[in-house]
């Protein structure tokens, strides 16, 4: 049976969240709190991508695939990897933004019942990294905090890297970089000091079937493969958090 996640409302507290603790250097609070963000949004990709059967399967129309299930999910795998329960967590600052992104993530996936459910086509376009650039945006005018996948290799025009981005990624690629070791900055955008933090992110098994060989070839969704290796460099989350 498919387990749900009843969300509540959020907008008191989210505000007062997103201005974390800055003042002297970078803080701790401020890096963790961009880590656990990451990780609820990869938990929700990860959701996706474990579902497309199930999302593209043309002979089942309600598939009970909703957000509340996929919300459920993510609180599930987050509470296991970090064992933090925000919504047992009132007096946790940043539980306020966990929740706002898993709202988020529920929204997304609620709003696309229509395609997800329609009966007699198959592929849906319901993919990973559509949930998580829709996931992102939401978040974003929940929060104004920034949260995107970028790479190299961007389809999506929203998903282009900044200078900082590139920079990063660049840092990613060099083979003295530890592999899978994030990145992070404190900085200043639009003269308002940031903390900037980037994930580095690998080609999966799963990636190939869109981003693999051959390179140049059409895949499912219509553009063209880049000709990724399995555990190659596949790009980043990006995300940049206000501070004090």
């Amino acid at each position: 049976m498919l387990k749900h996640f009843r969300t509540r409302s959020l907008a008191a507290g989210i505000l007062g969240s997103v201005m974390l603790y800055g003042g002297q250097g970078l803080a701790n609070s401020e890096v963790e709190t961009a880590e656990m963000l990451i990780k609820l949004l990869q938990a929700g990709r990860a959701v996706i991508s474990e579902h497309q059967a199930l999302i593209n399967d043309p002979s089942k129309a309600n598939k009970g695939f909703t957000g509340d299930f996929v919300a459920g999910q993510v609180m599930d795998r987050f509470r296991k990897q970090t064992r933090i329960d925000p919504s047992r967590h009132n007096g946790l600052p940043q539980a306020g933004l966990f929740l706002a992104l898993v709202e988020s993530e529920k929204e997304v996936v609620d709003e696309s019942q229509p395609v997800i459910n329609k009966a007699g086509v198959g592929f849906k376009g319901f993919l990973p990294a559509v949930f998580a650039r829709k996931s992102g945006e939401r978040f974003y005018r929940k929060t104004g905090i920034r949260l995107k996948l970028t790479s190299a290799d961007y389809r999506y025009p929203g998903n282009k890297p900044d200078d900082f981005e590139s920079e990063v990624l660049r840092i990613f690629a060099d083979s003295r970089h530890p592999k899978g070791q994030p990145y992070s900055k404190a900085t200043m955008i639009d003269g308002k000091p940031v903390l900037r933090m980037m994930d580095p992110e690998y080609a999966a098994a799963s990636c190939l079937n869109c981003h693999g060989a051959p390179k140049g070839e059409r895949d499912i969704t219509g553009m063209k493969k880049e000709g990724w290796k399995e555990g190659e460099l596949a790009g980043a989350i990006s995300i940049v958090i206000p501070m004090r």
